[in-house]
């Protein structure tokens, strides 16, 4: 999804894409209620998440493209919160699921089915919004453009600008296209856009996120309490998050990703050590008490996550490559993002049945480790750099004939 949306995006319209997405989080969610058997299951769920890589894409571009100048940044801010918001309202739903229906041999089907209920309203809301002035004006319905901007903004003067900024970045943007993106003098920052990534997920963070009532359960919580401490969670997500977007641009993006990497072994360490003592000394035998710490330690791992990696991970990597690239390499950052949560997802349940949870939160640990030594030894400070001076700070070959967007350069 995340690979193959920019083009149709491109070519057909941001709304249109975003309309077909949210049918395949209509299709994805009742078909994935209804499946009859693994492979239908399977399906379904391949649809749906083709909806979300896609949503990853194209939903940003539809924000930053409709907002006008002055709340961009807010609106910007506001794509983290809401995914943790999402995460939030996600294990309540399940919660709420899993109390009110009496089967639990089926309520997965209902959680899965749920979905169509917001992919509805989502899908109904897009009606009522305009498609971008931005699109309209690359494709020679300027007038529509233009009149959208005037309904978008409250004064002559905001949409003039508005307007005169689309025009300049489109200028700027005509041969961006043909720069190329895997050269030499690229390849610093294409390295940091896919380390920080990898490093994201090999965190174990949506590993940790899509099964943390299976490791509740694990730890020896009953099913239902295993889903009601999924709620505290994520909980703790939001909050971490909250609290890491008010200070990001006032200590730093290198100090809150030494702060969460610290907080990774500390958590890491100690989950690993818990689960290896319950697993080897006591034999297996977990309990109520034992299901109260590992949450505790699940809920220091997300908040050191949301606190580093989950607030940083996606204003880095969109401040670190020169303008005449941005786009590609925000690609490539959640291209990487989304093949190792695919990795870790998928391997983590075999390796926590099979070796424990011992040795599955001690392989996250390892990583982080290298992500520390990473961050200390290699990552630099973004905080305060113009965007027009970043590529003189890495030290990247300067291209003189360089198409990026100069309006994007100063910040806009």
């Amino acid at each position: 999804g995340a690979l193959t949306a920019g083009k149709p995006a491109d070519r057909f319209g941001r709304k249109k894409v975003l309309a077909v997405i949210g049918i395949l989080y209509m299709v994805g969610a009742l078909g994935s209620a209804f499946a009859t058997d693994i492979i239908a299951l399977e399906v379904f769920r391949f649809l749906g998440g083709i909806g979300v890589g896609a949503a990853s894409v194209c939903a940003p571009i539809y924000t930053a493209e409709i907002a006008p100048a002055k709340v961009r940044g807010r609106l910007v801010g506001l794509v983290q919160f809401n995914i943790v918001l999402g995460i939030l309202l996600a294990y309540l739903s399940n919660t709420i699921i899993r109390s009110v229906v009496a089967d639990h041999t089926t309520d997965w089907r209902w959680m899965f089915g749920v979905m169509a209920v917001p992919s509805a309203i989502f899908l109904a809301l897009l009606f009522t919004v305009p498609e971008t002035p931005r699109w309209l004006m690359a494709n020679g319905r300027e007038e529509e453009g233009r009149a959208i901007i005037r309904r978008l903004t409250t004064t002559e003067e905001e949409a003039t600008f508005q307007i005169d900024e689309i025009n300049a970045s489109l200028h700027a943007s005509e041969n961006a296209p043909k720069v190329p993106f895997f050269t030499r003098g690229h390849m610093k920052v294409i390295l940091l856009a896919f380390t920080i990534a990898m490093f994201n997920q090999m965190s174990g963070i949506n590993a940790i996120l899509y099964y943390a009532p299976v490791v509740m359960q694990k730890a020896g919580a009953t099913a239902d309490a295993a889903f009601m401490m999924s709620v505290a969670v994520g909980f703790m997500n939001l909050v971490a998050t909250m609290a890491a977007l008010t200070v990001i641009d006032k200590i730093g993006r290198r100090k809150l990703m030494i702060v969460g990497s610290i907080g990774y072994l500390v958590s890491l360490g100690f989950l690993s050590g818990l689960f290896f003592y319950y697993e080897t000394v006591m034999k297996g035998q977990f309990s109520g008490a034992s299901s109260i710490l590992v949450l505790i330690g699940l809920l220091v791992f997300i908040a050191a996550h949301a606190f580093g990696q989950g607030s940083v991970i996606w204003v880095f990597i969109s401040e670190i490559f020169p303008n005449r690239i941005r786009g590609r390499g925000q690609s490539l950052g959640s291209l990487t993002h989304w093949v190792f949560a695919w990795l870790t997802s998928t391997f983590f349940p075999p390796i926590i049945g099979a070796l424990g949870g011992g040795v599955a939160f001690a392989i996250f640990a390892v990583f982080m480790v290298g992500q520390l030594i990473w961050v200390l030894r290699v990552m630099p400070e973004t905080k305060g750099v113009p965007l027009e001076e970043m590529e003189a700070k890495l030290g990247l070959a300067h291209d003189p004939n360089d198409t990026g967007d100069p309006l994007a350069a100063k910040g806009h």
